[in-house]
């Protein structure tokens, strides 16, 4: 089936096209959930319930863009609805002046394998986790993560601040130069 036709058919109730779908994007999506989740069991909650949302949502879809973007905008949006019932940022600091984030984190994720991407994200902190996927791999501003999580702004850049320090602490210092995560001293 055709993009077009899983949303057609997805619109007027066909569990075929359903299927079609949910077997088409599930795989990809579990990924982006299991960015976001402390654990696997609740990366399958945040699956299922994106999919009732999209399911609910499909009629929504233009069809100006892929609709496998849409799905995980949807599926994002979902695993931080998620997020907020759960308030990661209680105890996180909210800094009145960040430090200078670099680019050099683009090149980061690029150079690494998915694997160890994912096994790295899925060792940070909640807080730290949910905005280091919102900037360094969705590529949301800092004041974008700040409106959709409810925190602040400078809270946002502190938590992501945190995270490159994290993720240095769990590399040897050889990884850590060769990904632009350096230790510093």
């Amino acid at each position: 089936m055709t993009d077009e036709q899983l949303v057609l058919g997805c619109v007027k109730g066909d569990p075929v096209a359903q299927k079609a779908l949910y077997q088409q994007f599930s795989r990809k999506m579990m990924s982006v959930c299991m960015r976001y989740a402390n654990n696997r069991d609740q990366a399958q909650d945040m699956l299922q319930d994106g999919f009732v949302k999209i399911f609910q949502k499909i009629d929504h879809y233009r069809g100006d863009g892929p609709l496998g973007g849409w799905i995980s905008r949807t599926m994002v949006n979902t695993a931080l609805d998620h997020i907020r019932r759960n308030k990661p940022y209680d105890h996180s600091l909210d800094l009145t002046e960040a430090e200078h984030l670099h680019q050099e984190d683009e090149q980061v994720l690029t150079s690494m394998s998915t694997d160890e991407l994912m096994d790295l994200i899925q060792a940070l902190p909640a807080g730290y986790r949910t905005v280091f996927n919102l900037f360094a791999i969705e590529g949301y501003a800092h004041k974008e993560i700040a409106d959709r999580l409810g925190i602040s702004e400078n809270t946002s850049k502190s938590q992501f601040m945190k995270a490159r320090a994290y993720l240095r602490k769990l590399l040897p210092k050889e990884a850590a130069a060769s990904y632009g995560l350096e230790h510093e001293g």
